[in-house]
């Protein structure tokens, strides 16, 4: 697969076969992510890698929670309450894998360098004929001292991007895209 037919391809997934994902393929992935730039070279990224459901299910209701009481308001706040509230939502829409990527030192672009690792992991996850999607309900969650004792992730790191992975029931359709602003300068 070329990398245009991948970037025009790679879908967000929230339906997912149960079928497991082997460790060699999770490693693959990641050795994709960490070939993604980084500013001053640094490569801050971190890998913590869950498959164990009953421990996604108890992120899941906790972090629901804590979105709820810590949501503010705006235009899309009712719906995602709504949706948050729903005791059969799991946020992680019960994908075999997560892939929590952190920060593991401070900086200015540490968000800008694990988000680029984050795109070249789901990017070869399409590539492996796997569905990913960034899970932005956990991001808050996993930021704080509960969420980041739940997944044993140190104090001092940052986790930035919540990915899961898995096998998709059905193949997500296309999403038309806006017309990009484009400005020309000189």
């Amino acid at each position: 697969m070329d990398l245009d037919s991948a970037i025009a391809g790679r879908r967000a997934v929230r339906e997912y076969a149960t079928q497991t994902i082997s460790e060699t393929t999770i490693r693959e992935l990641i050795n994709a992510a960490i070939m993604a730039p980084s500013a001053v070279n640094v490569q801050p990224w971190t890998f913590t890698v869950v498959r164990d459901q009953a421990l996604l299910d108890q992120i899941s209701a906790r972090a629901k929670t804590y979105m709820r009481e810590t949501m503010p308001a705006g235009p899309h706040a009712e719906h995602l309450r709504l949706l948050l509230g729903n005791e059969k939502f799991q946020i992680f829409y019960h994908a075999p894998v997560l892939i929590v990527i952190s920060a593991s030192e401070a900086g200015p672009w540490i968000v800008e360098d694990c988000a680029m690792a984050a795109q070249n992991l789901m990017l070869s996850a399409y590539g492996h004929g796997l569905g990913t999607c960034w899970i932005g309900f956990a991001q808050t969650f996993l930021n704080t001292a509960e969420g980041k004792n739940m997944l044993g992730i140190p104090g001092e790191w940052v986790p930035v991007a919540p990915i899961i992975v898995g096998k998709p029931k059905v193949a997500p359709t296309p999403v038309p895209r806006k017309e990009p602003v484009t400005r020309w300068v000189g």
